[in-house]
């Protein structure tokens, strides 16, 4: 168990400082839950455009019961961040629940507000660059915002995939049922936003 936590962890701490302050990985942290939010709340959802894994899976359902999505958020992440703790440590649990909650916290703020465009074009591109951007900061200062990205970091570090290539693996399914629920141009928008989205992670986690 002490092995695997090392080597996983070193991943996370992978071009920076051991020695990196918690709460400068917390700032850190906070902007890249922050530009996931915003990319939520102002380009995505209200255009029925979905992100993939506990993300896409709650906005659905917030969608089908009309609750908050921070609220699905929170409840589905759980068994994640049980996995996490196992296997990645204390530090990575408690940078990913500080993630959660300021995701669910902004959304929550940034609802009432209206989208910033409802150009599909532009949707895909500055949605999924700041949806891309923001999970990668998070990545990349030692948390997560979604379950299956505790499972994608575990998985990339015993094969040669990336992250961002075991997400879409992940997601295909949740692209799927979307068709079902927000129609077929919907789905393929959220298919081609994470596309932009996933490139943006790894070349966000890679960059020095």
């Amino acid at each position: 168990m002490y092995r695997t936590r090392t080597r996983v962890g070193s991943y996370i701490d992978n071009n920076r400082s051991v020695s990196m302050s918690l709460y400068k990985r917390g700032f850190f942290i906070f902007c890249g839950a922050s530009l996931v939010a915003i990319s939520l709340q102002l380009f995505l959802m209200k255009n029925f455009v979905i992100d993939g894994g506990i993300i896409g899976i709650s906005i659905i359902l917030s969608y089908i019961t009309r609750q908050e999505v921070g609220l699905f958020l929170l409840l589905l992440n759980t068994p994640f961040f049980i996995i996490a703790y196992s296997y990645l440590g204390t530090r990575f649990l408690l940078l990913s629940l500080f993630a959660i909650l300021i995701l669910s916290w902004e959304t929550y703020l940034l609802e009432p507000f209206p989208v910033l465009t409802n150009n599909p074009l532009l949707v895909i591109l500055l949605g999924g660059i700041s949806l891309g951007l923001g999970v990668g900061i998070t990545i990349r200062f030692g948390g997560c915002l979604d379950g299956t990205e505790v499972l994608a970091i575990l998985f990339s570090k015993r094969s040669p995939f990336s992250i961002g290539q075991y997400v879409l693996l992940f997601n295909i399914f949740i692209f799927g049922c979307s068709i079902f629920i927000f129609g077929l141009n919907e789905a393929i928008y959220s298919l081609a936003t994470f596309f932009v989205a996933y490139k943006t992670i790894d070349f966000s986690i890679k960059v020095h």
